[in-house]
């Protein structure tokens, strides 16, 4: 006598899929059963409001601001560079008077910041309390516009 084709497994997997098949046509049927038909296109309209938001009323027309097509905006506009001249504080903690230069020390960083001679409107001494601004220069950060501080 010759065995079975059909084992066990064979036979459950084709439960499931029968079953899956079932649930899925009672599924369509409800969608069937259930759809609204017949909407009319008033129905499927959505409006925005002043305020951004999407309601179902349209909003009044006596409310509607004009807006001119070259206002418009596309993308984002190029952000200019700004260069904020900050007027900083700080004491002269060297300066070598034959050679022209020394440091003063930034009182908000506490940031020792190169300064020369020609950067400054009076004769540097040290321990001077001075207002300066700060440039890039070819080794770091220098000190220009230097003026004694009151």
């Amino acid at each position: 006598m010759g065995r079975s084709t059909e084992t066990f497994n064979k036979k459950e997997r084709e439960k499931k899929k029968l079953k899956k098949q079932q649930d899925k046509k009672e599924k369509a049927e409800d969608r069937k059963a259930n759809a609204v038909k017949g909407q009319g296109f008033e129905d499927m309209l959505a409006y925005v409001d002043a305020n951004g938001n999407i309601t179902s009323v349209p909003q009044d027309p006596g409310n509607r601001k004009k807006v001119l097509a070259q206002d418009i905006l596309i993308g984002t506009p190029k952000q200019e560079e700004v260069e904020v001249e900050i007027v900083r504080k700080g004491t002269v903690t060297f300066f070598n008077e034959s050679k022209g230069f020394g440091f003063i020390k930034d009182l908000q960083t506490q940031e020792s910041i190169f300064v020369h001679v020609n950067a400054a409107s009076f004769a540097i001494k040290e321990n001077d309390k001075v207002t300066f601004e700060i440039e890039q220069g070819q080794k770091g950060p220098t000190a220009v516009k230097v003026a004694k501080a009151n």
